[in-house]
């Protein structure tokens, strides 16, 4: 197709203001004027023709070079491919209209071959709401996505071009939210001193009274108490865009993944420790756990399901304690799902929140479908739990809310898993036990099984877990006299030689004690003891 590359004069006649044209005295000279460029596209559907035209080239060597670039873009369509050819030249037309930048060749080359916009520049904020709009996942995982790209995805990364991401640009927003984060902490700190000092001014007395008020102001004016973002958030944050990002690249929209090379921090998962008598010493001195995650001694649960047996919901803290369902399969565990006869149960379903909101969903994940084996204690704490259900049923006669499930509240309708933390916390906090939280039930019950030598397979399996390794990882915390127990039997393998001699001595001390306690022995130190005190009665000096 024809196209051409032209000077112009664009000088005016001072007085009337139109083109001077050819007749502009400094055409003449070399440099005066600019280049221009002129491509004829291919004719649109209706036969009319169209063009591309651009002006304001300083030389021909970079107009020619414009020219030769909006060649290259026509040509990438094959000549057989009439469609490839209107949106090359649909593109351009528009490019012209808007004076935009010409777009790379082998970029074009790939949207087009991708099927993608050839027009337009995607930004990371435009992509993630597309994506997240796309995700077909239950609701408190969507609410977790939405919650990270607009707290912060889109603050930080919104307005880039999704094309032109880097890991440096990854890397400066969490080194803003690290920031952030000292801010939060340091006001944090101010608004809890001036809270404190608050709490020392007496009530009584004008001045007292006035100056109580002052303070209360300048605590307002305070920023709120807020939470920092911590490490596993930020894993968390990158996770999001990461999934995104590849889902961008498996639509050819972008070609490299800056979220999966980014360097973070590196998340130490605190360890499940056991409430020995020294930590519990401990934390009755100074009220604080040892780590956020504690698992109660096998003695510790005992005396807290002693302490909550008449509660409406015994049955399910011992479902918990020692079977270890999470908190949501307890909620929503049906009774068409519980066979007391063949002594197990299984987990088909939970209650998940969304902000406060129940929703009834899927296990967590595809491990989370099991079926879980029952004691008979348990079998006898579920029967006596459905008979007093049974009860409440009649009782409350056409205003029963009919769930089916195990466990609910009085009317039988859905429990909220909210509440029943709050609830498990006042009955932990009542018993006088050191604290736990309610999923570190789910720590014990897996520990115990551990503890009593079950297969860390079965345990696994119990529990809802993908792979053993979890099971591993997260729930192996080793009783004391376990460890104790390990830890002799692996000693009992060295042979050392004063290992040797002082096990010689000690059953010589044992042999030499049991002697002294024999009858025999008894009788021969009393002769011994009448002799001694004859001979001193008949001893004359």
């Amino acid at each position: 197709m024809k196209g051409s590359t032209y000077r112009r004069c664009y000088c005016r006649d001072p007085e009337t203001g139109k083109p001077l044209g050819t007749a502009c005295p400094k055409r003449s000279r070399r440099k005066h004027g600019t280049y221009s460029i002129r491509q004829e596209l291919p004719s649109r559907h209706d036969g009319t023709r169209r063009s591309f035209n651009r002006a304001g080239y300083d030389t021909l060597k970079a107009a020619q070079a414009d020219l030769d670039h909006i060649r290259a873009l026509l040509n990438i369509p094959d000549s057989d491919d009439p469609e490839g050819t209107e949106l090359i030249s649909e593109m351009l037309e528009e490019i012209a209209d808007s004076k935009a930048p010409l777009p790379e060749v082998e970029e074009t080359r790939r949207r087009l071959g991708s099927g993608q916009e050839l027009i337009g520049r995607l930004t990371v904020g435009e992509w993630l709401d597309l994506w997240l709009e796309s995700k077909r996942i239950r609701k408190s995982g969507v609410t977790r996505y939405e919650t990270d790209i607009r707290v912060h995805l889109k603050p930080h990364l919104g307005s880039r071009r999704l094309d032109r991401l880097r890991v440096s640009h990854l890397a400066e927003m969490f080194t803003s939210i690290s920031e952030a984060n000292a801010e939060i902490l340091e006001q944090n700190a101010q608004r809890r001193a001036a809270v404190d000092e608050l709490a020392k001014v007496p009530w009584k007395g004008a001045k007292n009274r006035a100056r109580r008020k002052a303070m209360r102001a300048a605590i307002d004016a305070m920023p709120p108490f807020r939470r920092t973002t911590g490490a596993a958030t930020r894993q968390r944050i990158r996770g999001t865009l990461r999934a995104a990002l590849n889902d961008a690249m498996a639509q050819q929209i972008i070609t490299f993944n800056p979220a999966a090379h980014v360097e973070m921090d590196p998340v130490r998962k605190p360890k499940a420790l056991v409430w020995t008598d020294e930590r519990v010493a401990k934390w009755e001195a100074t009220g604080e756990k040892p780590s956020p995650v504690m698992v109660w001694t096998p003695e510790q649960p005992g005396a807290f399901l002693d302490h909550v047996a008449e509660d409406r919901l015994y049955a399910m803290w011992h479902l918990i304690a020692l079977r270890g369902l999470r908190r949501g399969e307890a909620c929503g565990q049906m009774w068409s799902e519980t066979d007391l006869a063949r002594h197990s149960l299984t987990v088909t379903a939970q209650l998940v929140q969304d902000g406060w909101d129940i929703e009834e969903s899927d296990p967590k994940t595809d491990s989370g479908f099991r079926v879980v084996a029952l004691d008979d204690d348990t079998i006898r704490v579920l029967k006596r739990h459905r008979k007093r259900q049974r009860a409440a049923r009649e009782a409350w006669a056409s205003g029963w809310v009919d769930t089916g499930l195990v466990f609910t509240q009085e009317d039988g309708s859905w429990l909220h898993p909210g509440k029943i933390t709050d609830r498990f916390e006042r009955l932990v906090a009542s018993s006088g036990l050191p604290p736990v939280r309610l999923h570190d039930l789910r720590h014990g019950a897996a520990t115990l099984m551990l503890a009593a030598g079950v297969d860390v397979k079965v345990v696994s399996e119990t529990l809802g877990h993908s792979d053993t390794r979890i099971t591993r990882d997260i729930y192996q915390s080793v009783f004391p006299e376990v460890a104790k127990d390990a830890a002799e039997a692996a000693a009992g393998l060295v042979p050392l030689q004063r290992k040797t001699k002082a096990k010689e001595a000690e059953k010589r001390r044992k042999k030499k004690a049991k002697k002294a306690k024999s009858p025999n022995a008894k009788k021969t130190r009393s002769k011994i003891k009448n002799a001694t005190a004859h001979a001193s009665l008949t001893h004359e000096p």
